[in-house]
């Protein structure tokens, strides 16, 4: 069965680095983790005074990660999110869970759902067609698309701190914002540990607390640098994140159940997760003007 990554398109180079106070950077050697995160590879790299201690930050930051891998994975059963979809509804669901999907409805609310975060029987459909050997590259055929279609409507999904409930064949995804839900959480794990500035990129990038005078430097994937200041994060969509076919992307139209005229995005906000809920949006069209809605939001 082919498996189809699902990260758009920035390059994982996550990092975390660690700075003195003052914001000096430490000349001590960094350490250093590879491994997985919501589905992709993903590289973290945090520097401190004391190697002890960034051991056992990065075990810290390794542990949150593992803590949202637990709520919203698509690839484990037991997550919170892979539960909800089975069950069709989740009791006393994580906060994470709550907080993430409390802000993609608000998103999918003002943009007009052109970002749906039930969008996930359209990937699931176009998963399975594309999976065969001698799939249609224009993609599945039209009755199957409608079907699918008639199960995508975030207003139909009802949540609340006690309960999240979805109408029967309903499925959530919330690849569109929980890498940058992540990032936040470890950025922000990483500053209460006592680190004064730290860069993390978990699919998204989140700056929090950068040196004193200075700025965090963060390439896009169209070759331009963009300085981020202050706590600030950035994230781009696009359809050439993850392709099936030279017709058919990841970015789903809840309108056509097809993949949507898309462009490439780029958000600058004040938190990762609301920056790669809005770069989704835009990019499947919804309007300029969502950014109105949110203070400090911008394309760069």
């Amino acid at each position: 069965m082919m498996l189809i990554s699902r990260r758009r398109m920035i390059a994982v180079t996550a990092a975390a680095l660690g700075f003195g106070r003052g914001g000096k950077a430490l000349a001590t050697p960094p350490v250093e983790w590879r491994g997985v995160a919501l589905g992709a590879p993903a590289r973290l790299i945090l520097r401190h005074p004391d190697r002890d201690e960034a051991l056992r930050l990065l075990d810290a930051a390794r542990a949150e990660i593992e803590r949202m891998e637990r709520v919203f994975s698509l690839y484990r059963p037991d997550s919170a999110l892979s539960r909800l979809n089975r069950d069709g509804r989740l009791e006393a669901p994580p906060t994470d869970l709550v907080a993430c999907l409390g802000q993609a409805l608000r998103i999918a609310e003002l943009s007009r759902g052109a970002f749906d975060p039930t969008v996930q029987p359209l990937w699931a459909l176009h998963a399975r067609h594309f999976a065969q050997p001698d799939a249609d590259p224009a993609g599945p055929p039209e009755a199957l698309v409608r079907k699918a279609r008639a199960l995508v409507d975030w207003r139909r999904v009802s949540l609340d701190p006690r309960m999240v409930r979805l109408e029967p064949g309903m499925a959530v995804t919330l690849n569109g914002i929980a890498q940058g839900h992540a990032s936040d959480r470890v950025a922000n794990l990483l500053r209460q540990a006592g680190l004064d500035a730290v860069l993390v990129h978990l699919g998204e990038t989140r700056a929090a607390g950068p040196p004193t005078g200075d700025s965090w430097r963060v390439g896009l994937p169209d070759g331009r640098v963009i300085e981020l200041t202050g706590d600030a994060a950035i994230a781009t969509s696009s359809p050439d994140g993850t392709r099936f076919s030279p017709a058919c992307h990841h970015l789903f139209d809840p309108r056509t159940g097809r993949s949507a005229k898309a462009v490439t995005v780029t958000v600058q906000a004040p938190s990762a997760a609301l920056a790669d809920g809005l770069s989704t949006a835009l990019s499947v069209g919804a309007g300029r003007g969502l950014l109105d809605a949110f203070p400090a939001t911008r394309t760069p």
